[in-house]
């Protein structure tokens, strides 16, 4: 029990000895990382008080001509000597600090510390920073204008020359183009004398200057020969061919108006005067542009004189067409409306038929009333070719859509004089396979005619008669005649198949029994089944006849149906 005791015991003191070596290897790991991110500070600060700026001011002392220039070395050097004293002084004092802090192990006040240290480091370098830029605007001007003015002279020589060497381009621009130029070398010379001075707040204005000047002379040089030549030469030669083209169509009656030609012309020659007076004066901002619109605009007309020309041709070609048409059309509705009362009269028209054909009448008077406006507009000067063409078009769709209506009437109409044709020539048909069938029927001598072929002969007789009437019927309904006629075909093709039936099988009979005859003598049963026959045949039943006397003759002859079939056929 004791031993237990001493076991925890030890154990609890190794595990407090570990936490306290732990603790202790943690905070000095701590003061480490806060000794380091001081020692970076004071790298920061360093940097800032190693910044050149003593070097920079001491190139400022020889150039001192002015006193401009000598109120801003003393303004930098108290600035430096403020940084100096006071914001370097201020940081090297939070850094002590800091490392007291640290020595105290006091790391949360120590943090805060550090935060302030960093803002003031930055403030600091800011501050030193802009200071250094200031003095070398100055230190560096010399050779930095001095660049920016030998580019600036090899582009001017570059300019001169391509001017000089076409000088003859520029027409009356010659004079303000020479002034510019010399007061481009003029500033040249304005600039070495401020160089000289060492005057460099001047010389920032010379420079810019110089640049605007020389970039808006590039564009003068190289746009004005192009401005000289649209507005001079090309714009008026081409606005002397629009009104050549445009007197000449004119002349020729095409109607213009629209166009407002005179009048775009006369605008267009008062902006080219606007242009050239801008030019005069080097002023080329949007020339270009404003000529390239008004030479874009002349070529356009020349499209739309084309396209007048154009629409003329088809116009004419479509009007010619139309007229053809139209005069066709109205003949035939005219014919039409004067054989109605005639057709009325005939056929019993159908309320579809007679609204289609009057909607037919009524869409035609209009379109010959709009046909007679476009053909009236030919010729006046506010109604051009296109606009006609685009009119005649439309109309002369509308008049292929009402001619689809007149051809589905014309075709109604057609079809019912057709049905009545066809009826006609049915009925002659009909009449034949009638009498085909009454003198097939008397050319065989049959002892009986069965009464079914008298009733479908009098069906047949009846359905004639009625397909007759309804022909002598006024207006005839055909509907009910193709109904009639059809009854009619059917009864006598049903008359005419009994007939064939009849007559065929009745001869069969006959000549079956006529063949056998031979076997009466030798055969009882022969003459039996004969005897029967012969009596069903002189009653009229024929298939019982034909029947009766196959099996009969079947017992001695078995093919005597193939042959005596064979027989009827030849």
């Amino acid at each position: 029990m004791e031993g237990q005791i001493l076991v925890i015991i030890t154990t609890a003191i190794i595990c407090l000895i570990i936490t306290i070596l732990w603790f202790l290897f943690v905070r000095r790991q701590e003061k480490k990382i806060y000794v380091n991110k001081a020692k970076e500070l004071e790298v920061d600060k360093n940097l800032i008080t190693s910044t050149p700026i003593l070097l920079e001011l001491s190139k400022i002392e020889p150039i001192i001509k002015n006193e401009m220039m000598e109120e801003k070395y003393d303004n930098w050097q108290a600035k430096f000597i403020s940084i100096k004293e006071n914001d370097i002084m201020k940081i090297d004092d939070l850094l002590i600090d800091l490392d007291v802090l640290l020595e105290k192990k006091e790391f949360k006040n120590a943090t805060s510390k550090i935060a302030t240290i960093e803002l003031e480091i930055y403030k600091t370098k800011e501050k030193t920073d802009n200071l250094l830029d200031e003095i070398k605007e100055i230190t560096l001007s010399e050779e930095k204008y001095r660049s920016i003015v030998t580019k600036l002279k090899a582009k001017y020589r570059r300019l001169n020359a391509e001017y000089q060497k076409h000088k003859n381009l520029y027409d009356d621009m010659q004079e303000a183009i020479d002034l510019q130029l010399e007061n481009i070398e003029k500033n040249f010379l304005d600039f070495e004398k401020v160089m000289e001075k060492n005057d460099y707040t001047e010389v920032v204005h010379i420079v810019k200057a110089l640049d605007a000047m020389i970039n808006h002379m590039q564009i003068i040089v190289d746009e004005t020969p192009d401005v000289l030549l649209m507005a001079k030469q090309l714009i008026p030669k081409r606005i002397k061919e629009i009104q050549d083209v445009y007197d000449n169509m004119t002349n020729e009656g095409y109607p213009l108006d629209y166009l407002n030609i005179p009048y775009n012309i006369e605008e267009s020659q008062k902006n080219i005067g606007k242009i050239l007076d801008k030019v005069k004066i080097l002023n080329l901002e949007d020339c270009m542009f404003e000529l390239k619109t008004i030479l874009d605009y002349l070529d356009s007309l020349f499209v739309d004189f084309e396209k007048e020309r154009l629409s003329k041709k088809v116009y004419e070609e479509i009007e010619n067409d139309f007229n053809k048409k139209i005069t066709k059309t109205n003949k035939i509705v005219e014919e039409l409306f004067l054989q109605l009362d005639d057709i009325k009269n005939m056929y019993d028209l159908n309320e579809k038929d007679l609204e289609t054909i009057n909607e037919v009448k009524k869409t035609l008077v209009v379109i010959n009333d709009d046909y007679k406006n476009i053909t009236g507009k030919v010729g006046a000067e506010s109604c051009p070719y296109s606009m006609l063409q685009k009119d005649i078009e439309e109309l002369m769709n509308r008049l292929k859509v009402m001619e689809e209506d007149l051809d589905r009437a014309l075709k109604s109409l057609g079809n019912l004089h057709d049905d009545e044709e066809r009826a006609r020539e049915q009925l002659k048909d009909i009449e034949q396979f009638l009498k085909a069938s009454k003198e097939k029927m008397r050319s065989y001598k049959l002892p009986i005619i069965s009464d079914n072929y008298f009733v479908e002969l009098k069906e047949a007789n009846e359905a004639i008669l009625e397909v007759i009437k309804e022909l002598e019927r006024k207006p005839i309904v055909i509907k009910t005649l193709n109904t009639r006629v059809d009854t009619a075909r059917d009864l006598v093709l049903k008359l005419y198949n009994t007939t064939n039936e009849m007559i065929k099988t009745a001869t069969l009979a006959e000549k079956c029994i006529v063949y056998s005859n031979r076997y009466r003598a030798y055969y009882d049963e022969v003459e039996t089944g004969l005897k029967k026959a012969e009596a069903y045949f002189y009653k009229g039943e024929y298939k019982k006849s034909l029947d009766t006397v196959l099996k009969t003759c079947a017992l001695v002859d078995d093919g005597i149906y193939k042959k005596m079939l064979a027989i009827y056929d030849n």
